[in-house]
């Protein structure tokens, strides 16, 4: 017998008095019981890391890989089409070569209005931002009254309902003769844009409030302050962010009509600035930061309605 056989002889013998033991039902003396672990040990671990790696490659295959084809065959066809002579628009190609000091350096600030495009964008989510706070507040109280009121209702939601059809740059005109400056006569063009869906979903959901809270408030005697932050605000919030979802939607597309017409320093008026200039290709490029900032204005809403509502909002 061979030096190995004589060193494996001895585990193979406390291996089988193991087994022998376990189908008897005796309890393994413990030089058996330490021999298994260490042969258990031995054995490799399985590896977590396989399933992850193929877990988030069909996550990048399902989530990434369908817009990113759809966007080059887009672009191809871009190409394709505007790459011959006389097309009115420019190609990506060309574009990117005529709006890449934009591309690299968005800070550049020559004074007056000639700024890179993260001046004009920061100007404009200023605006936004103030417009659309004004309107939160604003929105949420008056849908408050009119869903908890009966005669609020009747008497307030024909007007919403007339109010909320007139275009955003209808009210341009009003706003510059009331306020007579250009800041806030665009601040009150995001705020009349964007309230009517936040006053009529917050209005929706407090209507929807199930009657068994409206009980439980009666027995637990709350107070009108507590009744509103402790039934009304949870309960209603999934209708409330669904409305604040499309005011901040509606709130950026105010903004650069807006800019458009009372000027300054904005992402509005760089495209109507590049228009006059006849610049096409830095009309594309804001247009594709506009798209891209609405989006990310969207997600941050809806991001903070997945924690406020608990994944109970509409995505």
């Amino acid at each position: 017998m061979s030096t190995t056989a004589v060193k494996l002889a001895p585990a193979i013998r406390t291996s089988a008095e193991a087994q022998a033991s376990a189908r008897r039902g005796v309890a393994a003396p413990p030089a058996t019981r330490l021999s298994t672990a260490a042969a258990a040990a031995s054995e490799p671990a399985a590896n977590p890391i396989g399933p992850r790696l193929a877990a988030l490659g069909r996550s990048v295959a399902t989530n990434v890989v369908p817009p990113v084809l759809v966007i080059g065959v887009l672009l191809v066809l871009w190409e394709l089409l505007c790459h011959r002579p006389g097309a009115g628009l420019p190609p990506p190609s060309r574009v990117v070569t005529e709006t890449w000091d934009l591309i690299v350096d968005p800070f550049f600030d020559n004074g007056g209005t000639d700024k890179g495009l993260f001046w004009h964008i920061s100007a404009s989510l200023q605006r936004v931002f103030m417009g659309f706070s004004i309107a939160v507040v604003v929105g949420v109280a008056l849908g408050t009254l009119v869903g908890q009121s009966t005669w609020a209702m009747r008497g307030l939601d024909p007007l919403f309902q007339v109010l909320r059809t007139v275009p955003p740059l209808a009210w341009l005109p009003l706003s510059l003769a009331a306020f007579r400056d250009g800041q806030p006569s665009a601040i009150f063009v995001i705020f009349i844009t964007s309230v009517w869906p936040i006053i009529i979903n917050t209005a929706v959901g407090i209507r929807n409030i199930p009657q068994d809270y409206r009980n439980v408030a009666a027995v637990l005697r709350l107070n009108g302050f507590e009744f509103f932050w402790r039934i009304m605000v949870p309960s209603a919030a999934p209708y409330i962010f669904t409305g604040l979802r499309i005011g901040v939607g509606l709130s950026w597309l105010a903004i650069v009509a807006a800019e458009m017409l009372i000027g300054g320093v904005g992402i509005g008026f760089f495209i109507w600035d590049a228009w006059n200039s006849s610049k096409m290709s830095e009309i594309i490029l804001a247009l594709v930061y506009v798209g891209l900032i609405g989006f990310v204005l969207d997600r941050i809403v809806a991001f903070a309605a997945t924690i406020v509502t608990r994944g109970t909002s509409a995505q």
